[in-house]
C-alpha cells in the first residue's frame, strides 16, 4: 500500500437545505403534510379549502371556477373532487354536496379542524355561522382568516342563488354589477354583503364526492 495520492477538486455542492417554516398563519402542504396528515385524508369529512388566489366576478362562469378548484386539488395531489362554494344560474349552493354526504359528514379545513358539523348545518338560516378562530386554509397552505377580503358565495344565508347579485353568473368584472359576499372575520360564511364585482374576493372550494376506504374484493 502506498501513500495516498493528492486530494481530489471539491464535488458538486449537495442539494439546498429545507425551506425555511411558514409563519404562524401557515403550514406545510407539501410531501410531508400527507404522511402528517394522512388520518386527517382517510376518514369521513368534506374539506372546505379556497383557492390560493382572490378572484373578481369574471371567473368564466361557474364551470370555470369549478375547474379552478379541481385544478388546485389535483396539483396537491388531492383526489376528491372540489368545486366552487358558489351558487350560479345553473346550482344553488346548497345543492353542491351530494345528499348522501351532506348530513353525516363534518365539514374541516385541511388539517382537519370542524368549522361545520354537516354541510347542512351551513344553511340553517344563521348565515353559516362558524367559529372565526379557526383557520380557513387556501390550496397552498394560507390561513385565509388572516386577510379582510371577503368571500364570493352569491347566496341567500340559506344557499340559495341571488340572481341580481352574483355577477352575472360569475361571468363579469363590471363594476356598476354586484355579487354577494361574506367577510369570514365575523363568524358568517354566508354574511350579507353586497359589494362590485370589480373587487378580487377569496374563492372557497368544497369538497363534494368523499372518496372512502377502497377495499379489493
Amino acid at each position: 500500500f502506498g501513500r495516498p495520492g493528492p486530494r481530489g477538486p471539491p464535488g458538486p455542492a449537495g442539494p439546498p437545505g429545507p425551506a425555511p417554516a411558514y409563519g404562524s398563519g401557515m403550514f406545510r402542504f407539501g410531501q410531508s403534510i400527507f404522511s402528517h396528515f394522512f388520518c386527517v385524508f382517510s376518514s369521513s369529512q368534506l374539506h372546505l379549502v379556497a383557492l390560493n388566489t382572490p378572484l373578481r366576478g369574471d371567473m368564466r362562469g361557474i364551470r370555470g371556477a369549478d375547474f379552478q378548484c379541481y385544478q388546485q386539488a389535483q396539483s396537491m395531489g388531492l383526489t376528491a373532487t372540489y368545486r366552487a362554494f358558489l351558487s350560479s344560474h345553473l346550482q344553488d349552493l346548497a345543492t353542491i354536496v351530494r345528499k348522501a354526504d351532506s348530513n353525516d359528514m363534518p365539514v374541516v379545513n385541511l388539517r382537519g379542524d370542524v368549522l361545520f358539523s354537516s354541510w347542512t348545518s351551513i344553511f340553517s338560516g344563521n348565515g353559516g355561522t362558524f367559529n372565526p378562530s379557526t383557520p380557513i386554509y387556501s390550496f397552498d397552505g394560507r390561513n385565509i382568516m388572516t386577510d379582510t377580503k371577503l368571500v364570493w358565495h352569491g347566496s341567500s344565508t340559506v344557499g340559495i342563488r341571488m340572481t341580481t347579485n352574483y355577477c352575472e353568473a360569475w361571468r363579469t368584472a363590471d363594476m356598476a354589477v354586484t355579487g354577494q359576499a361574506a367577510l369570514l372575520q365575523t363568524g358568517r360564511l354566508l354574511g350579507q354583503h353586497t359589494r362590485s364585482c370589480s373587487n378580487h374576493y377569496i374563492v372557497l372550494c368544497i369538497e363534494n364526492t368523499y372518496m372512502g376506504p377502497t377495499s379489493s374484493q
